[in-house]
């Protein structure tokens, strides 16, 4: 028992100490010390304590045991009854470890003072041991002087043992301090003597750093961080302090001592906001004062003070929504004159609103809600101001003391909450509750102040919604408001009737031209007087519209919105009436008649008040009049009805400029649009064309039928002339998007080409302009620095040249080792791109070896040759200066030999030095060089050199120094004796001293060994150039790193603001939603092997062999090393799992790069393989934090530079490895750049233990900069009941590694009511700093040369852009992942193309980009005050992303686009995937088209402006859907043409007339392509930054991997997604996974995907193709049906099989027949409750049908449904049995053959179970049915004329007849189901989907059969790189003996 008891000890000591049974390496400790449970509210306290006693566990067991029990006593007095979540468990374990606690318990009371006793005794002893006042000297000390030494990285080692030491004595001292409280102060005065009580005291001030805070130091000022030596800081902190216009403090109000009280202390006395609210809030405030005083300039004297004029712009930005409120109400703000406003009352003011902002929760998304809580607290704060002592707020007094929490936001929280549930998670309509839009848009009237100040509770706006119950009783909810989200396609119209009201208009003219052939004569004039009446009823409609639309909302709706509307009504109806009754009368009267003039008067007056209002309304020069008169009635009247006037919206139009750039580009659009529709004469899709065969068709009479006809007699052909007509108008709504991609691409290149994208496209581009890159960096990404300007004005462009090199170095350098860091390059390629720092005393610049490499050996063969061929001096100089860098390389070693020759050499040494350079100068300067010099001697001087060099860069030893001696002596002689001919007659002295000293044997005896680091570098450097023989074009080899170096180098040449130093740029957070992705691949993740034996490491290992081989070098390991030996290092195993993290897109990679992928891909018939790519998150954290290290380097070396540090120039070099340990550096970065991530569920990671918990510690850990926002759940039981309370928490890793925690701040409620992803960032928002906030994805990385450009970006905020400053800031992305399949390579080249060229010109001159997800740049202030970055409201909002852009354009703000800098972005690289997210896109978009932000933005922008943003956004799905549908009516048309026989007919006619235009019209081909046109934006880019030969390859290459085909099904998916959210809703987010699989897909998977999405529509065209193609009559024969159809044959097969074709393994034999296996499974697999629709085909039928809900919904798919039962009708009539009849009899006994046949199935389909007893009935009846069929099928044949070709029309006639009987059934289900018909129907779907599931099989089963499909399938999909590597997978896979285990 003792043994088990002791096992057990050890065990939970083990969990104590963090040491974790079978854990991976690398993995930060996580033992019960780190997980004491969040419900104990001290829970920070204990964890400290427990983690003391982890830490001195080894020194001194009984000092840990005591600790252990104070932990313990803590919990308990904090939960006595063990309530809280993981509290017992918790205690539990720790009474486990501290039995000796639990024998005290039961036997008595506790001896403390033998506890004190022993504390203070390992006190004195742990103290003395570490040194503690030694150790704070030393720090002090290098802290003064580490900054000029270089010995940073010693001085963090002191701070990070300080801190660890004093943390441990802070546990100590404050245990004793709990510990004496339990006895008499007498007692505890005589154990702890005075001057011990001092020291304690002395060394808890000390751990003022160890207080948990965010960035500055606030509540314990720290002596160390250098933040707080800031003058802005100081000067920000000051400005919040208390002063004596502020009413007193109450004495209960406790402020640390470390600070003074201030501001922020009394707005949490009088109005209750939490602790953690406040101190969030106040390091808020002061960091944007801080940085708002920094751009104004320093701020001198010891006690700085804040600037009025940064008081005043964080006052007039943070305020500027309220104060806008307040004018649109319009309402007066709470101060009378804001000029009057002194600074502390503005501050005060803000400190208010930004304290409700950080506790709203869920209430921040009602930006104008806050206004008005803001308005009534800011009075309230009135009148307390006005009293002595500050009081509680009467509306935050709660029963519980002083909460704004619960008396202010909570009330609103429930509301929502209860709003939020009625929704039935999405499933209920939009009208059915109120989302957030509409609860903010209440507080838009004054309306809202009838909710009164505290709360109305009673108002209806806070009654919660009841559900319906029973039949009687009617779901009852408060009104929606301003607007409702009635789902119908009619939205398109009314967002945008102007639109089409202006095309259907021109095409009515447009028409009525063409049918008169062009003239205008008077009954033209007349027919085109007919747009008066359209335009009136289309108005009418509009306003028809306005009703319809805002049913549900009249209730709470403004009434002067509700008159709008109804004033508009009454209006349009009476003009229409008016106008059709004047146009009817003046066509029966003539044109010559009263009513004719009076029409036209009337049309006239209407059209110009029109036109006028349209440019008072919408031209900028106009607007501006319209606004100055705005106070006349008659103009607010006008405006009234011509727009809405809502808060949002107002003020839209852009300045004239930019106004008439993109009415100029629209021009160009419409003018080209309107002439092809209407001149095209090939073509005959257009209208001039077809108005003579419309006239003849008109005039044929008794045209015959093939069918019994009801529809087309005596109504002139109307039918024929319908389906001959409704294409044309169908492509016309279309074109206009054609028009819009080929004029953006050709405008998009245009301006690509100004801003100079693509001017350096490759390695040896880079090597060409290398020179120029030190002045483009100064110009561009330096501050100015005043010595430039002077060498600048001064003309000294050599000095100045070196000048900015040795600026430009540092950063270059940074960039190479980042690279290699990275492992994109190997150390020789470091060695070679590496740059001089170029200081000292060589008057050329240094460049990069890999630019000079071979050079001088090039140039001495020229030399030589030059010698032979007796070319003078000049053309031997001018031939070495062809090649600038061969100049410079010849130059250097001239320079750095005598550099280095008279530093080493002293008296005649060096004199005989100056002689020889003095000698070859007076050869050059007399032009004798060639005489003088014997070239052909110099590779023996070479050779000499080298041998100098490379004894000289060795260490110093006497041997050394003997040979370099010995090696000078060589070259001495070599010089001498055979190169260099010299004439000693002018210096007859000097030679003869040299001589003499020569003969002595003291020449170079007094050799000094070059210890400098400098000269050492240029010796190191010398060798090289003397020895480096092979070229060095292709520095660097990896494609990356090439990529990466040509776009920055580019870059530095493109138009950017001017960067401003670092302590003056704007500051930004980066912020990165995470939910539960990887954020590092672990161990066993790695060697985990596939059934093939193959590990996810051997992968990577051959997908990224050079990476692979550069890893192994930077760890020293061989690059043949076995894994096993990586294993036997924590270290390396820690740099393993970041080499594989840092290659997908982890978390890692983004904020630390991954991406590994598995894909199934067949080599031969035997050897299947699998790859997965998991994109995780590891990548980012690495990827942002480049940020802050980009700004610590600029800092630091922006400091050594400053002011009378110039002198300190030489110290630059110290910035290559030493910058990162500057405590200045650390601070100025840290006060510019924040970094959180928001991992909504860490806290429930953490609870239960999992990987992603310990892996983001470990980030953490290796990232101090890092800070993870999350939700933490805290359970407990309050008032006996259980009580869940929900706190958002900010940590950061401690020193010791662990969790801690910074801020918490408790929420109203569970904050997920919306959308997930927006719900997590809004949560974690208030941790957020600085003016800007960029938004990074999971999938997104970040590069080091790029965070080097942020600093330029920021300052576009202050940029001219327009009329408004800029509010988002988009920036451009490079798709990483193209190179992994031909489908990635498809998604980046599409990607690629619209995040360039496509935003480029939505930005200018189109001003219509919105935000289209990260990484775009946000105005932080901007948006936190106007409601987020994104909107969150469930389903509507599911595209959350581009409704902040939106949502900042109806708000007047400004959203640029710029190209200079670039974040990386995975993609995902499946075709299922591919389709999740373009059905995730295109069902965003279907609710977009519902939304509120898109009718106000399709109402309120300009025409011209209206376009462009129709025709980018939901223009392109619409178009995309009306372009399939153009392939649907064009056949149906064909197949009415085929089926009624009129098509043979006419064409008889036509024939007969000899009719051309007929014919043709007949026989129209519809070769239109969209995928066509859409590819011309991403060819045009490729010619733009690849170059005119690469972009022709890559598209050749493309196409040759079926591009066509995939982009084609992409049409299907955006069409079908798209269309069925507006029909019945059902977007929803659908997880691509980071973590998803690239492998062989499943042919059932395929088919669930699919099937109704694009296999029913494919087999649909497919259908009505093949019945034209049997009824059809086609004047061209065989070749004109190809022509005709093959590009509807093309979309139909690519819907069809393309899953298949672009499916790894998708041909291979053994694949194919298990699938088909595992296909039958599903499809006859019953199914029963709890089993999915990836189980069984019944469960997927019924998910399948989900969608339909609503009666509306039902009748939609109802009418749909019917056009199947044409075929049928058609088809019965050109039978064999049927001919010659047309009679309506044929019709309905096909129908009853059609009933005896579902009479059959209902037989065949009877459940043998069911009829358990009656089995041999049940057989004797499918008997007889059978005998019957046959019977009945033997007459038919005998007794008519039925044939073989009738049956198999039959099948055509019948399968579409019953799909449509299914699909209305499955439509009507419950009325079906109470008929007892659902069996079978399901039945008959199970049969459909069988047939549909064989048509698409066997031709894969034929395909499969030849081995050369699968083979070729293979290089289709992947590239030849990863092909390579599976091949060598193939080959180790068949060595492996574990193969498939």
């Amino acid at each position: 028992m003792a043994r088990v008891e002791a096992n057990w000890e050890r065990l939970v000591r083990a969990a104590l100490r963090g040491e974790r049974m079978g854990g991976g390496y690398g993995v930060p400790a996580s033992g019960i010390a780190g997980n004491v449970p969040t419900s104990l509210g001290n829970n920070t306290h204990i964890d400290e304590v427990l983690r003391a006693a982890d830490e001195i566990q080894d020194e001194d067991p009984t000092v840990a045991r005591i600790l252990c029990e104070h932990a313990y006593a803590l919990a308990q007095n904090l939960d006595p009854n063990s309530e809280g979540r993981g509290v017992l468990q918790f205690k539990t374990g720790l009474m486990s470890v501290i039995r000796q606690k639990l024998a005290k318990r039961e036997g008595g009371a506790i001896d403390r003072s033998q506890d004190i006793a022993k504390l203070q005794e390992f006190y004195k002893l742990y103290r003395e041991k570490h040194k503690v006042d030694e150790l704070c000297e030393d720090e002090m000390k290098l802290r003064e002087s580490a900054v000029f030494s270089g010995n940073l990285g010693e001085l963090e080692r002191k701070t990070l043992k300080r801190k660890k030491v004093l943390a441990t004595l802070k546990v100590l001292w404050s245990v004793i301090e709990d510990i004496t409280r339990e006895i008499s102060p007498e007692d505890a005065d005589k154990l702890i003597s005075p001057e011990m009580k001092k020291v304690m005291q002395k060394d808890a001030a000390r751990t003022e750093d160890v207080v948990a805070y965010n960035i500055i130091p606030l509540d314990a000022l720290s002596t160390t961080n250098a933040i707080v030596t800031f003058p802005e800081v100081r000067a920000a902190i000051s400005a919040l302090q208390y002063h004596r216009d502020l009413p007193r403090l109450p004495g209960n109000i406790s402020v640390p001592d470390a600070r003074n009280s201030d501001m922020l202390d009394l707005l949490h006395c009088v109005f209750g906001f939490q602790k953690g609210n406040v101190s969030n809030q106040r390091e808020h405030i002061v960091h944007l004062l801080a940085n708002e005083q920094s751009r104004l300039g320093k701020l001198s004297g010891n006690e700085p003070k804040i600037d009025e004029g940064a008081v005043h712009v964080v006052f007039s930005k943070s305020l500027d929504n309220y104060i806008k409120w307040c004018n649109y109400l319009p309402l007066r703000p709470v101060w009378n004159n804001a000029e009057s406003l002194t600074k502390e009352k503005k501050l005060l003011y803000v400190c208010l609103y930004y304290l409700i902002w950080g506790e709203a929760g869920n209430i921040r998304f009602l930006p104008e809600c806050l206004c008005y809580i803001f308005h009534h607290l800011a009075r309230e704060l009135e009148e307390t101001m006005r009293k002595q002592i500050a009081e509680p707020a009467e509306s935050c007094i709660s029963n519980d003391g002083v909460s704004f929490l619960d008396q202010v936001i909570s009330p609103l929280y429930e509301i929502i909450a209860a709003e939020a549930a009625n929704n039935n998670n999405g499933r209920a309509a939009h009208s059915a509750w109120r989302n957030y839009d509409d609860f903010n848009e209440f507080f838009w009237s004054l309306k809202c102040f009838q909710l009164g100040w505290p709360w109305k509770l009673s108002s209806p706006f806070f009654s919660k919604p009841t559900r319906k119950e029973g039949l009687l009783h009617r779901p009852h909810h408060y009104g929606k408001t301003s607007f409702v989200e009635h789902r119908t396609f009619l939205h398109l119209y009314h967002s945008f009737h102007r639109l089409w009201m202006f095309l259907i208009m021109m095409f009515q003219g447009l028409t009525i031209i063409a049918f008169n052939k062009g003239s205008f004569k008077t009954k033209t004039v007349l027919e085109l007087l007919s747009l008066g009446p359209t335009y009136v009823v289309m108005k009418f409609i509009e306003s028809v519209l306005d009703i319809l639309m805002m049913y549900g909302a009249y209730s709470t709706s403004r009434r002067s919105a509700i008159t709008r509307v109804i004033w508009r009504f009454c209006w349009f109806t009476m003009a229409s009436l008016v106008i059709c009754y004047l146009y009817i009368k003046a066509l029966q009267d003539g044109a010559q008649s009263a009513p004719f003039k009076i029409y036209v008067v009337v049309i006239s007056a209407y059209a110009g008040f029109k036109i006028i209002v349209s440019l008072l309304m919408s031209v900028p020069c106009c607007r501006g009049v319209t606004n100055a008169c705005y106070r006349w009635s008659f103009i607010r009247l006008i405006q009234w009805m011509h727009q809405e006037h809502n808060y949002v919206g107002r003020g839209m139009h852009e300045r004239p400029l930019d106004y008439i750039q993109y009415v100029a580009f629209w021009l160009v659009i419409l003018a080209a649009k309107f002439s092809f529709t209407y001149f095209l004469q090939e073509s005959l899709v257009h209208i001039k064309p077809l108005v003579e065969p419309t006239q003849l068709i008109i005039s044929f009479r008794d045209l015959q039928y093939q069918w019994h006809d009801f529809f087309s007699k005596n109504n002139h052909n109307a039918f024929t002339i319908l389906f001959l007509w409704a294409p044309v108008v169908s492509i016309y709504l279309l074109d206009i998007h054609v028009f819009y991609t080929i004029m953006s691409a050709i405008v998009g290149f245009l301006l690509g080409a100004r801003e100079r994208l693509g001017e350096i496209r490759s390695v040896e581009a880079v090597h060409r302009f290398f020179e120029k890159f030190p002045e483009a960096f100064m110009d561009k990404l330096h501050v100015p620095v005043p010595k430039r300007k002077q060498l600048l004005s001064s003309g000294q462009l050599p000095e100045l040249n070196k000048f900015d090199a040795s600026r430009f170095a540092p950063f270059w350098n940074e960039i190479v080792r980042n690279l290699r860091e990275e492992d994109y390059i190997n150390n020789t390629e470091l060695e070679l791109l590496l740059m001089p720092k170029n200081k000292g005393g060589l008057p050329i610049v240094q460049w990069p070896l890999f630019l000079l490499a071979s050079k001088v050996f090039l140039a001495k063969d020229i030399a030589v040759d030059c010698k032979d061929s007796q070319d003078s001096q000049d053309e031997l100089w001018l031939r070495i200066s062809k090649d600038e860098y061969m100049q410079y390389a010849v130059e250097e070693c001239f320079h750095t030999i005598y550099h280095i020759l008279t530093s080493i050499l002293d008296k005649e040494g060096h004199l005989w030095v100056q002689r020889i350079y003095g000698g070859i100068r007076e050869s050059i300067s007399k032009k004798n060089i060639q005489s003088d010099i014997h070239f052909s001697k110099l590779p023996n001087v070479i050779a000499k050199l080298v041998a100098v060099a490379g004894i000289l860069k060795e260490a110093e030893s006497a041997d050394m120094k003997k040979g370099a001696v010995n090696a000078i002596q060589d070259l001495y002689e070599v010089v001498h004796h055979e190169v260099l001919s010299v004439d000693m007659s002018g210096n007859i002295d000097d030679w003869s001293q040299i001589n003499r000293a020569r003969a002595e044997g003291r020449l170079f005896s007094n050799l000094k060994w070059p210890n400098d680091p400098g000269l050492k570098d240029l010796i190191k450097r010398l060798h090289s150039l003397l020895t480096i023989k092979e070229s060095a074009a292709n520095v660097p080899k990896n494609l990356e790193a090439c990529r990466r170096l040509e776009f920055f180098t580019n870059s530095l040449f493109m138009r950017m603001p001017l960067a401003r130093p670092v302590s003056e740029m704007l500051s930004f957070s980066v912020f990165t939603p995470y939910y539960s992705e990887t954020v590092l691949y672990s161990i066993a993740e790695l060697q985990k092997r596939n059934e093939d034996g193959i590990s996810t490491l051997f992968y990577l290992q051959k997908i990224y062999p050079d990476e692979w081989k550069n890893f192994l070098t930077r760890i020293n390991r061989d690059e043949n090393a076995a894994e096993s030996e990586l294993f036997s290092s924590a270290n390396d195993i820690l740099e393993l799992r970041l080499w594989a993290s840092y290659r997908g897109q982890t978390l890692a990679r983004t904020g630390l790069e991954l991406m590994f992928f598995s894909v199934y891909i067949p080599f031969g018939n035997t050897f299947p393989m699998y790859v997965s790519i998991f994109w995780n998150s590891c990548s980012a954290v690495r990827g942002m934090m480049y940020y802050r290290k980009a700004l610590m380097l600029q800092s630091y070396l922006e400091r050594m530079h400053s002011e009378d540090l110039e002198s300190a120039f030489d110290m630059a070099g110290l910035a290559d490895t030493h910058f990162e340990y500057s405590p200045e550096a650390r601070a100025q970065a840290d006060l510019k750049f924040t970094y959180v991530v928001t991992c909504q569920i860490y806290g429930l990671q953490k609870g239960e233990g999992k990987q992603e918990a310990a892996d983001i510690a470990l980030l953490m850990q290796r990232n101090e900069a890092l800070r993870i926002a999350y939700i933490d759940v805290v359970e407990s039981i309050k008032n006996g009941k259980p009580s869940t309370e929900y706190y958002s928490k900010l940590v950061k890793a401690d020193i010791h590694g662990k969790d801690k925690e910074i801020y918490s701040v408790k929420l109203p409620g569970n904050p997920k009511l919306g959308e997930g992803k927006p719900e997590n960032q809004n949560h974690a928002v208030i941790f957020t700093r600085g003016n800007a906030v960029q938004t990074i994805d999971m999938n997104q990385d970040n590069y080091f040369e790029e965070a080097l450009k942020m600093r330029n970006l920021l300052e576009e905020f202050s940029q001219d852009h327009g009329k408004f400053k800029p509010s988002i800031l988009g920036v451009r992305e490079h798709v990483f992942t193209g190179s992994v399949s031909s489908l990635a390579s498809f998604m980046s080249s599409q990607e690629t193309s619209f995040v360039t060229l496509g935003q480029r010109v939505l930005s200018n001159p189109l001003k219509v980009r919105m935000h289209y997800g990260h990484p775009d740049v946000f105005d932080r202030i901007f948006h936190i005050t106007r409601g987020g970055i994104s909107k969150a409201s469930r389903i509507i909002n599911i595209s959350e992303d581009i409704f902040a852009g939106f949502n900042s354009t109806l708000r007047q703000g400004n959203i640029t686009h710029h190209e200079y800098i670039q974040v990386g972005k995975g993609r995902d690289v499946g075709l299922n995937q591919i389709a999740l997210f373009e059905g995730k896109v295109a069902g965003g978009n279907g609710e977009q088209v519902l939304s509120r932000d898109i009718y106000r933005l399709g109402q309120l922008f300009d025409f011209f402006r209206m376009l462009s943003f129709y025709v980018t956004t939901i223009g392109f799905y619409f178009c995309t859907m009306l372009t399939v549908l153009t392939v649907y009516i064009f056949l149906y048309g064909k197949t009415y043409l085929a089926l009624s026989g009129v098509g043979e007919s006419i064409q008889n006619r036509a024939d007969i007339m000899q009719n051309k235009a007929l014919t043709v019209a007949l026989n129209t081909q519809f070769l239109f392509q969209i995928g066509v046109f859409t590819a011309i934006p991403m060819i045009l880019g490729l010619i733009l930054e690849a170059g005119v030969l690469t972009a022709f390859v890559n598209f050749i290459t493309m196409q040759f991997q079926l591009c066509s085909v995939f982009f084609t099904f992409s049409l299907g998916t955006r069409t079908h997604y798209f269309g069925r959210t507006i029909l019945h809703g059902g977007a929803k987010y659908r997880a691509t996974g980071r973590g998803f699989v690239v492998r062989h897909i499943k042919f059932a998977e395929n088919y669930r995907l699919y099937s109704r999405s694009h296999f029913v529509k494919g087999l649909e065209v497919a259908l009505l193709l093949v019945i034209f193609l049997a009824y059809g009559f086609n004047d061209g024969g065989a070749i004109g049906y190809i022509l005709l159809s093959v590009s509807s044959w093309f979309m139909a097969l690519s819907w069809l099989f393309a899953p298949y074709i672009f499916n790894p393994s998708g041909f291979e034999w053994q694949k194919v027949v298990e699938d088909f296996r595992d296909w039958t499974n599903w499809l006859f697999y019953r199914g029963g409750i709890g089993v999915k629709g990836e189980e069984s085909w019944e469960a997927w039928w019924d998910e399948e049908l989900g969608h339909i809900q609503t009666f509306r919904g039902r009748i939609l798919e109802t009418i749909l449904s019917l056009r199947f039962f044409i075929f049928q009708y058609g088809v019965v009539y050109h039978m064999d049995a049927s001919e010659p009849s047309t009679a309506l009899l044929v019709y309905w006994v096909s129908w009853a053959v059609l009933g005896g046949l579902f009479v059959l199935l209902m037989v065949f389909s009877l459940n043998p179970k069911a009829m358990v007893h009656f089995q041999l009935l049940l057989r004797l009846v499918k008997s007889i049915a059978l005998l019957v069929v046959l019977a009945g099928l033997i007459v038919a044949i005998v007794s008519t004329r039925l044939s073989f070709t009738d049956v198999l029309a039959s099948i055509l006639a019948y399968v579409p007849t019953g799909w449509g009987i299914l699909s209305i059934a499955v439509a009507w289900k419950p009325i079906v189901k109470r008929l007892g018909l659902w069996k079978t129907v399901r039945s008959l779907g199970r049969l459909y989907d069988a047939g549909m599931g064989m048509i698409i099989f066997v031709p894969i089963a034929i395909c499969s059969w030849f081995p050369f499909i699968s083979t070729f399938q293979t290089r289709l999909l992947f590239n030849q790189a990863f092909s390579r590597g599976l091949e060598i997978s193939l080959i180790l896979a068949g060595q492996n003996q574990n193969t498939g285990a």
